[in-house]
């Protein structure tokens, strides 16, 4: 594994009562399961904790925020300075049965919400059952699935920023978009508290499984891949373009273009992180030269890139 020097920065760190790991593997928690370490990660044990470690920092120290890591590739040199991941203290979902309303912590798991509110008889939220990752990283990019997104349905949510302070900030003062919305890049959603209506567990559970049938018959859920890789731009469908430019089924290294859905990237077992963005730009190149389109990355990258002359040994 890729090491990365740890020292002076650990010199820099408050004290806290979550955890800090230096050089941490995180490569094996995401769903492509690539990168190299994070300098340094931390663990809040609860909002607090990771107000007073924003406060406290020294606002120099560049910091990297991830949840479940299912939209996302990590570059092969790892992520400098401090990687923030939320874990299960930030995982709560709470009913509101009267309202039909869940607020959940910003770590919790998106299919998991979408079950819970099933059971509750509250409709609405069953797209989320179609989007991998967490409900912090979903409202972050908007995320939709099945012709309904996170801004349909949310009602605020509660973030906490770099100087440590904790807002909240309303569906209209978030500017939603397509796959965007104006929240300041700094922000840690830890609270999200959505809307549903009102419909019976049976009804909410047939378009679910619905979803899960299109999923699974689809996309390539079963294997080393993320979310979509690139934005559908407008009056196209991604995949589309991809398709005809010749893309399905193109290799690089140890990824591939997914001969199910070609808007999905795969590791077939090997991939370096360098492989997967190197294939996603030959995808961008040839879909350019057969369209004049140039497809905008969905899957975030993050994290430092090993130079060109450096061999690195690759996953067995």
């Amino acid at each position: 594994m890729h090491r990365i020097q740890t020292k002076g920065l650990m010199n820099k760190i408050p004290h806290v009562r979550g955890k800090l790991i230096a050089n941490a593997e995180i490569s094996q928690s995401t769903w492509l399961r690539v990168g190299g370490p994070a300098e340094i990660l931390f663990l809040p044990a609860d909002i607090e904790d990771l107000a007073y470690f924003l406060r406290s920092l020294d606002h120099s120290v560049p910091i990297t925020t991830f949840g479940a890591a299912s939209n996302l590739i990590i570059r092969d040199a790892g992520i400098p300075g401090i990687t923030i991941k939320l874990g299960r203290n930030f995982a709560h979902i709470d009913i509101n049965d009267d309202e039909s309303k869940i607020k959940a912590g910003g770590a919790a798991i998106d299919v998991k919400i979408s079950r819970i509110a099933r059971d509750s008889g509250i409709s609405g939220l069953e797209f989320l059952s179609g989007i991998p990752g967490t409900i912090g990283g979903a409202l972050r990019m908007n995320s939709g699935a099945y012709g309904s997104e996170v801004s349909d349905v949310l009602v605020d949510s509660q973030a906490v920023n770099r100087r440590g302070d904790i807002i909240t900030l309303t569906r209209e003062e978030m500017q939603f978009a397509y796959r965007y919305n104006s929240a300041a890049s700094d922000l840690i959603f830890t609270i999200v508290t959505l809307q549903g209506g009102k419909d019976t567990p049976e009804n909410i559970r047939h378009r679910m499984e619905k979803i899960s049938n299109k999923r699974i018959n689809s996309q390539p859920i079963r294997l080393r891949t993320g979310g979509s890789t690139f934005k559908n731009p407008s009056g196209f469908k991604a995949w589309k373009l991809i398709e005809t430019a010749g893309c399905r089924g193109l290799t690089c290294g140890g990824a591939q273009v997914s001969p199910q859905h070609c808007n999905f990237l795969i590791n077939t077992g090997n991939a370096l992180g360098a492989d997967l963005e190197d294939l996603g730009e030959d995808v961008r190149e040839r879909v350019f030269a057969q369209h004049g389109i140039s497809l905008e990355w969905e899957i975030h990258r993050i994290g430092l890139k090993i130079p060109a002359k450096t061999k690195l040994r690759r996953p067995r």
